[in-house]
């Protein structure tokens, strides 16, 4: 199943100076999922949470401010009620000071719930999904839970948003030497860490060094940053509000960042950094990263100077092989599919979809020359592998196709379907693994990636043309329902049309 318009989630998340904007971000990429599956997202948010207002409505969120103690029994029961009101699939809850009495409240209402944790904090967990997308989490953090919650655990969870998506496959030129730094400390500093690493960043001695610092919307050290830039040596500018976020990384060749949400962000980028902690939370996260070769950790805020920055930043920037292999392991460690893969689970979809990548050449040539594959196919003959590897490379940066893979529950995938656009019209191929065939994979796979081009393109009509005698894949198109125009000839062969429309799908 997937999420149908006016099915909402409702996620309950704050922000604040003291307490960043994490929790409402990382929510946010769950919702756009929830969205890109055609259902509506609501956010519950204590007034502090208002900076963060305007990125929500941007992103078609609805917003309902809370005028109560976060975390407290009345907040439960106000979350609990607007939940029941909108008839919601999902209660999301992300912060620290919800625990388990909160978390039990909205089970005891016959709600759905999901918590998004970091670190056990609660006592029990009385919730059908916690999800801790760090790489320190395991399931001894929640042996108090309940019997039938399901854990999801680890970095191929963690939830990056939208505007990440296009940036898969990416591959970052590392030079000799990085001149082109992001400066990026969280959605508030309270401590003002930013200002201390501008100061650093004037004792670094690399000609042709320019940044770019991001304040976040709750800084509340933004009125004194134009001023301080304008003395710098260095070409530095800032920049608030960002909302293309994955373009100051990739243009970065290094960052200075926090050790939050955004070190997933940055591994995903390839883009080495300089991690700060600056909350309790992040130490652990920093630690590994330092550990697993993902990052070089600069310890505690209140423990470094500007010249200790400067000097790991110095130290990194003129290592090239060091960031080569920092960006080699951050992007083997994210996929970007976290969300994709938690909104799976909330919706029980046997199936998703992903893009299909340059790393996907092996598998699509294998399905493709698979003999019972080439009978049906209107080209019988066996592809050479020269030849398809140029096919595939010009697929992928062919802007009238769309190549996806389909990835079962078992994040295994299971077969290709490509749609070739013409206008408002495209033509569909599928093809399914023969592990995955007579299982029901091919109509699903049929219908959901129907739904995508639908929802993402002008497409209005919908074309398959099947051989004649295989039957099983008319029988799948029909079932997904496809209409049967009757015999045509493709490529002097008799073939079956199938059509699909807009609005039939719709209805379905």
């Amino acid at each position: 199943m997937s999420a149908m318009h006016g099915d909402y989630l409702v996620v309950r998340a704050d922000a604040s100076t003291r307490m960043g904007t994490g929790h409402v971000m990382r929510c946010l990429a769950l919702a756009q999922a929830w969205q890109d599956g055609g259902g509506q997202a609501v956010f519950i948010v204590a007034p502090e949470a208002t900076t963060l207002a305007a990125r929500l409505q941007s992103e078609d969120i609805q917003i309902v401010h809370l005028a109560v103690q976060p975390g407290s029994d009345t907040d439960a029961t106000h979350t609990a009620d607007t939940a029941r009101h909108l008839q919601a699939s999902w209660v999301v809850v992300d912060g620290y000071h919800f625990g388990a009495d909160y978390y039990r409240r909205l089970k005891d209402a016959g709600l759905q719930v999901l918590v998004i944790d970091d670190n056990g904090h609660a006592r029990q967990y009385c919730a059908d999904i916690v999800l801790n997308q760090n790489p320190h989490a395991h399931e001894a953090l929640y042996v108090n839970r309940s019997r039938d919650t399901r854990l999801l655990l680890g970095p191929r969870y963690a939830l990056l948003r939208r505007e990440f998506g296009p940036w898969r496959g990416w591959q970052r030129a590392i030079p000799q030497v990085a001149r082109k730094i992001l400066v990026t400390l969280g959605g508030s500093d309270p401590d003002n860490v930013t200002g201390k690493v501008i100061q650093a960043l004037q004792q670094v001695a690399i000609d042709g060094l320019e940044a770019t610092v991001v304040l976040g919307s709750s800084n509340p050290h933004q009125k004194q940053f134009p001023s301080a830039l304008q003395e710098a040596h260095h070409h530095i500018r800032w920049a608030s509000q960002v909302t293309n976020m994955p373009e100051l990384m990739a243009w970065a060749d290094m960052a200075v960042s926090s050790a939050g949400c955004t070190a997933w962000e940055l591994a995903y980028m390839g883009l080495p950094a300089c991690v700060v902690t600056l909350a309790a939370n992040q130490h652990p996260i920093a630690d590994w990263l330092e550990t697993a070769g993902l990052a070089h950790a600069l310890g505690w805020h209140h423990h470094l100077s500007a010249a200790d920055v400067a000097h790991a930043v110095t130290v990194l920037g003129a290592s090239a092989q060091r960031r080569g292999e920092i960006a080699r392991r951050g992007r083997e460690l994210i996929d970007g599919e976290g969300s994709d893969r938690t909104y799976m689970h909330m919706t029980g979809a046997q199936l998703r979809l992903r893009q299909a990548r340059e790393d996907d050449c092996q598998r699509l040539w294998e399905w493709a020359n698979d003999p019972s594959v080439r009978a049906v196919s209107f080209s019988p003959e066996p592809i050479p592998w020269e030849q398809h590897v140029e096919w595939l490379k010009g697929r992928l940066h062919d802007p009238h196709c769309l190549l996806f893979i389909a990835v079962n529950s078992d994040d295994v995938p299971i077969g290709q379907v490509r749609y070739d656009l013409e206008k408002d019209e495209a033509t569909v191929s599928i093809t399914l693994d023969r592990r995955f065939r007579g299982q029901g994979y091919g109509s699903a796979l049929i219908k959901l990636s129907a739904q995508k081009v639908f929802q993402t393109t002008a497409t209005t009509v919908l074309h398959a043309y099947v051989k004649r005698g295989n039957d099983a894949s008319v029988c799948a198109f029909e079932k997904a329902g496809y209409k049967n125009l009757g015999p045509v000839l493709i490529a002097a062969q008799s073939a079956v049309h199938l059509v699909l429309e807009r609005h039939c799908a719709s209805r379905r």
